[in-house]
């Protein structure tokens, strides 16, 4: 049994992925050695990228968030384009993805799950005006909307519950899968990596660079490249 024979059989087949898939499009995970969990910052990354601190110290937060957590010029990398790919076939059901990057979208998948958030969606929290990925980007301090109010990302910070319609939508696409593939992910980060637990299709594959805690169930594993890997499958 080989990766590209579980693909032509599968017929509804779900992406379940992580940090990994954009670490190829130039974004750096986020605990690897150089990752963002490692860098030296005046506040740990973990507290700076919480609701409290946040609320407490946005110029800081924004310092950190523009410098470490967007990167507009990204582009989607071959797991992100054979993944699109997969899903104008009609083989792959839903991607569900932790990443906040967008860049699922930006290469052409349609049903897109993003457990996480993402940096493209931004919303005033005095008035709920809507703004994109270039707000944020292009100003300086604390963003801030015509009305005046703060402008948040919708992306989902330490201390914040996940969307439970996103979460709804995950569990129902995997709970349907008959082939479940995992990458780019070590399934460490709680409560996304657990929807995984919903999958009884007939295959499930990993595909990450380390270990995982779904090897041992897992009927394919792969450590390598998932941009590599993907765009080795035919369509």
């Amino acid at each position: 049994m080989d990766l590209q024979s579980v693909i032509d059989e599968g017929k509804r087949i779900v992406f379940f992925g992580g940090a990994g898939v954009s670490t190829e499009s130039g974004i750096p995970d986020f605990r690897s050695a150089d990752g963002l969990y490692n860098q030296k910052y005046k506040f740990p990354p973990e507290r700076i990228i919480s609701h409290s601190f946040f609320m407490s110290q946005p110029e800081e937060f924004y310092r950190f968030y523009r410098d470490r957590m967007i990167f507009p010029e990204a582009k989607p990398n071959a797991a992100h384009l054979k993944l699109a790919e997969l899903e104008r076939a009609g083989k792959l059901s839903a991607v569900i993805t932790q990443n906040i990057d967008g860049l699922h979208t930006a290469a052409g998948s349609k049903n897109v799950i993003e457990l996480h958030g993402s940096v493209h969606r931004n919303h005033c929290m005095k008035c709920g005006k809507s703004y994109g990925l270039d707000f944020i980007a292009d100003s300086e301090g604390i963003p801030r909307c015509e009305c005046g109010g703060i402008v948040k990302p919708d992306v989902v910070l330490y201390e914040e519950g996940l969307n439970e319609d996103d979460i709804n939508r995950a569990i129902n696409a995997i709970a349907e899968a008959d082939v479940l593939i995992i990458g780019g992910t070590s399934l460490v980060v709680q409560p996304a990596a657990g929807l995984i637990r919903f999958f009884n299709g007939r295959r499930l594959v990993v595909i990450n660079k380390t270990p995982t805690s779904a090897d041992d169930e897992a009927d394919i594993v792969i450590k390598g490249s998932i941009g590599e890997t993907l765009s080795q499958i035919n369509v």
